[in-house]
């Protein structure tokens, strides 16, 4: 599993987000969520995670696992490609998934240059 702060990371990259809008949005400080993206804060509050669950618009339950705070079940279902699922009609595999996020993330990077 990967730490938290990749996590953080690759959401906050996922949506095309700075770290300001973050703060704007949620009233986190940047520098506290650069120090949670480098992991030099392990487990914040499950506030924080909430808030940045929702502006990331991913299921708390990654970021509490993330965290330690929980044990992780299953593969959380990611809400940014269930239309993709579901327009398939067949449901993917994490690893599936996964790759897929890579993918959208490698297109987004060459996109921009």
């Amino acid at each position: 599993m990967k730490s938290l702060g990749s996590t953080l990371k690759e959401l906050r990259d996922i949506q095309k987000l700075t770290l300001r809008q973050v703060e704007d949005a949620t009233g986190i400080s940047n520098a506290y969520l650069s120090q949670l993206e480098n992991d030099k804060i392990a487990k914040p509050s499950a506030n924080v995670l909430y808030k940045l669950s929702t502006i990331y618009r991913e299921d708390i339950k990654l970021l509490l696992a993330a965290a330690g705070i929980i044990e992780q079940q299953s593969a959380p279902s990611r809400k940014l490609l269930e239309p993709v699922a579901f327009s398939t009609k067949s449901t993917l595999t994490p690893e599936e998934e996964e790759e897929l996020i890579r993918y959208l993330q490698f297109i987004r990077q060459n996109k921009n240059k």
